[in-house]
């Protein structure tokens, strides 16, 4: 019988050799009993990992941190953030390791980054570790939004530590290995000023530049370009969040990327009922995060980015703050064109059809939705239908049947694409109750639930026969949804 080699992988370190004062060697915390609960056997081969070697102990030990590289230089990053609106100069990773960069295509780099590895300096009071439940979220949900086409860091593996964690009970622990362009942040960059080293802040945005934004390396002022690229790449990831109805629910600056990826899926979710004041987080008590504020809230989060890089626009306070204020309203134009060709999309219309035409037809369908509480995804998926002649699925999910059929003839009579339809609305999304219930039996011990939900929603556009209960909405009997950030 043959047996898997260990791992072979070559990490580079280039954050820690570039950027130290933003970077603090660590060490994740032993694992007492490591065991593999899911392999992105896929986004392995992809990184040049053989899957088998990561299923040996020497592989599940490189997965949870404890065996490093070599010249390999794990490091707990610092940053700064708003949370909630309230700044806080010094987060960093309080729970979470950068192991270093893997090379890719191009000479592309991407981070090796945990989660739930333990204490480290910025832990401020946490014990650093992580539950298999809000692991296995992330890794659920990063990996539908990838293949819903949304950028996204990506989850390589979850597996169990085999120590106990104390949340509201004591829960079997587990770290998430992941994998992302970089793990640069708003915060990253209110860090750096914070510090008043005005060098670190140009070396950052240069490091900056050079991984996500290389463009802007050749412009008159290659800062102010890149604050333009990040505009322009937040702006898309969020038109494309709000399309399929996602709720990130906790978009503090420390959250919002540089390179325009989502990150950090701790109180996350789908809607249900379409509802712009939606709110699943526990702790956003306020609504600040609710489904509908996010626009506003990613604009909000770029102008502390800008503030942050204002030293680098110009030498005079006057004209970088014209310069930033003046690239920030970018930002409504950039998000509106994103999201009224993402619901063009998403009704079949063509792409001659004036935008305002576009956008008036879409928010009618949005007040009926509201309305009358309907499921956001099924009633997109059902429109493809009634673009071929069968109408009564959509008008089913309506008490308003005169407001329905009023718009259903007016959307009808543009002709729209039931194919082009059928590949820009998704059957199968990480709907809450199914995520809830293979979270609950994984906890438990039964990994089947969470194998069956994956295999829904990595394939989300293609309706296949026996998944039919991932394409339902939930349950009269769910409730009230809340979800936690799992610290």
């Amino acid at each position: 019988m043959s047996v898997a080699p260990s791992p072979t992988i070559v990490l580079g370190d280039r954050f820690a050799r570039e950027l130290g004062e933003m970077a603090l060697p660590w060490q994740a915390e032993e694992a007492p009993d490591p065991r593999l609960l899911v392999l992105n056997e896929p986004l392995a081969t992809e990184l040049g990992l053989d899957p088998a070697a990561l299923r040996t102990p020497d592989g599940l030990r490189l997965l949870v941190g404890t065996l490093v590289p070599e010249g390999a230089t794990p490091v707990a990053q610092a940053y700064s953030g708003h949370q909630f609106g309230s700044f806080n100069p010094r987060l960093g990773d309080g729970r979470a390791l950068l192991l270093g960069e893997l090379p890719g295509a191009e000479g592309a780099l991407r981070d090796l980054h945990l989660k739930g590895s333990g204490r480290t300096p910025f832990a401020r009071g946490g014990d650093g570790l992580a539950a298999v439940g809000p692991m296995l979220r992330e890794y659920v949900i990063s990996e539908a939004m990838h293949a819903l086409g949304i950028p996204t860091t990506r989850s390589l593996a979850v597996v169990a530590t085999g120590r106990a964690v104390r949340r509201e009970t004591l829960l079997p622990g587990a770290v998430l290995a992941r994998v992302a362009s970089s793990h640069l942040r708003v915060g990253s960059f209110q860090y750096a000023r914070a510090t008043g080293d005005v060098d670190l802040l140009r070396r950052l945005a240069d490091h900056a530049i050079d991984r996500h934004h290389p463009g802007a390396a050749g412009a008159e002022n290659r800062y102010l370009a890149l604050y333009d690229a990040v505009v322009a790449a937040q702006a898309s990831l969020v038109a494309q969040w709000m399309l399929v109805g996602f709720v990130h629910g906790v978009m503090n600056t420390d959250n919002t990327t540089i390179s325009g990826e989502t990150i950090d899926y701790g109180p996350c979710a789908f809607l249900d009922a379409y509802d712009p004041a939606t709110v699943y987080s526990s702790i956003d008590a306020g609504g600040r995060y609710a489904y509908g504020n996010q626009p506003v809230v990613a604009e909000w989060n770029l102008a502390r980015l800008a503030e942050a890089l204002l030293p680098l626009f110009d030498d005079d306070q006057e004209q970088a703050v014209a310069v930033a204020v003046e690239s920030l309203r970018g930002f409504a134009p950039r998000y509106e064109a994103a999201w009224t060709a993402g619901v063009r999309a998403k009704l079949g219309l063509p792409e001659g059809l004036d935008d305002a035409v576009v956008r008036a037809l879409a928010e009618d369908l949005f007040v009926l939705l509201r309305q009358d509480h309907v499921d956001l995804t099924s009633v997109f998926r059902a429109l493809g239908g009634a673009a071929r002649g069968d109408v009564e699925p959509v008008r089913l999910l309506f008490l308003d049947l005169a407001g329905i059929d009023g718009w259903l003839e007016r959307w009808r009579a543009l002709a729209p694409d039931a194919a082009g339809m059928d590949r820009a609305n998704p059957v199968y999304i990480p709907r809450n109750h199914l995520v809830e219930e293979a979270l609950d039996a994984a906890t438990e011990g039964d990994l089947a639930p969470l194998g069956q939900l994956l295999e829904a929603v990595t394939a989300p556009f293609d309706a296949r026969p026996g998944l039919d209960r991932y394409a339902a909405p939930a349950p009269q009997d769910f409730g009230a949804y809340r979800t936690f950030c799992g610290t």
